[in-house]
């Protein structure tokens, strides 16, 4: 498998904060936070990316059902296996998070701290996420330090 990198966000650098965690106890919408930076600033923010936790079990789903990360988690002991399979939700999180992400940064973003909320751009990343399919895969291997 070759190594699918996210769309070009060329003005921007991204990364990871933390998350996924429960939205202010709720357990109905999870978020990940990143900070982002775009080049022509002099300081870079936060963006929370919260996602209902229906939609997000249902594309967390798909992605552990794919070949690449059944054949990967097969070449491991049963104890490596429990381990990185129970890893896997949250990595599916905050690779669909940045997916949510990159549709918000498609548009433009505002230099403030924010947050894109979970009733935001949901068909959009029902869209997307079929078409983004390799990523999430890869960014799930990649953190399991098991891509082939």
């Amino acid at each position: 498998m070759t190594l699918d990198t996210p769309p070009d966000a060329t003005p921007y650098r991204v990364t990871l904060f933390f998350g996924p965690e429960p939205v202010d106890g709720d357990f109905i919408t999870q978020t990940c936070v990143f900070n982002v930076k775009k080049r022509s600033w002099k300081a870079g923010i936060q963006v929370s990316v919260d996602i209902g936790t229906d939609q997000l079990g249902a594309l967390q789903e798909t992605m552990r059902q794919t070949a690449p990360i059944t054949r990967a988690l097969e070449r491991l002991s049963e104890e490596d296996r429990t381990d990185a399979a129970a890893r896997i939700p949250d990595l599916a999180a905050q690779a669909i998070a940045w997916c949510k992400l990159d549709l918000r940064l498609a548009i433009g973003l505002p230099q403030e701290n924010q947050r894109i909320p979970g009733d935001e751009f949901v068909a959009e990343l029902n869209q997307v996420i079929p078409t983004r399919q390799e990523y999430v895969v890869t960014y799930i291997l990649t953190e399991l330090d098991l891509m082939p």
